[in-house]
């Protein structure tokens, strides 16, 4: 399994139970999503405009940076206390298109999603930043024992999830 599944469960496991990160888990689903690489050693999937897709951990940070949050992730990412999210602060930095997009992959109603996601996400991207560096991209592709299949056999096509 690979690092980013382990943050993922590690942290899902210490903050809701573990029952929560076991098997098909909507939760785990919607920080994969976020934060899997689709990124492949061959090239990079392109957006339709033909102009790189960006994703994965350095994709998020770019969504914070848009939404005006880039202070709190930036937090997560460096080696000091991690700042605090809101749900609503959350969904102004992911935006209506990405939260639609995970609450159709998760099936979770938006309010659950945006609460767990809050709750989760500083200590996910934190445990992925170990003394404030990003981690190589092949860290964050889902790994082969992914639980969520589809999302493992996207990425290793190089098609977006």
């Amino acid at each position: 399994m690979g690092m980013l599944n382990n943050v993922i469960r590690t942290a899902v496991v210490s903050a809701l139970g573990a029952k929560l990160a076991k098997g098909r888990s909507p939760i785990v689903a919607a920080l994969i999503a976020l934060l899997a690489t689709r990124m492949l050693s061959k090239g990079e999937d392109a957006k339709a405009d033909g102009a790189p897709s960006q994703d994965g951990l350095g994709g998020l940070v770019d969504q914070f940076k848009r939404g005006g949050l880039e202070d709190i992730i930036k937090s997560w990412i460096g080696t000091g206390p991690n700042k605090p999210i809101t749900p609503n602060q959350l969904h102004q930095a992911l935006g209506p298109e990405t939260i639609d997009g995970l609450e159709k992959k998760t099936g979770l109603p938006r309010d659950d999603l945006l609460s767990q996601l809050s709750r989760l996400l500083p200590d996910v991207v934190d445990k992925l930043t170990p003394q404030g560096q990003m981690p190589a991209k092949e860290d964050l592709l889902p790994g082969p024992h992914e639980d969520n299949e589809e999302t493992a056999a996207t990425a290793q096509q190089g098609r977006p999830i």
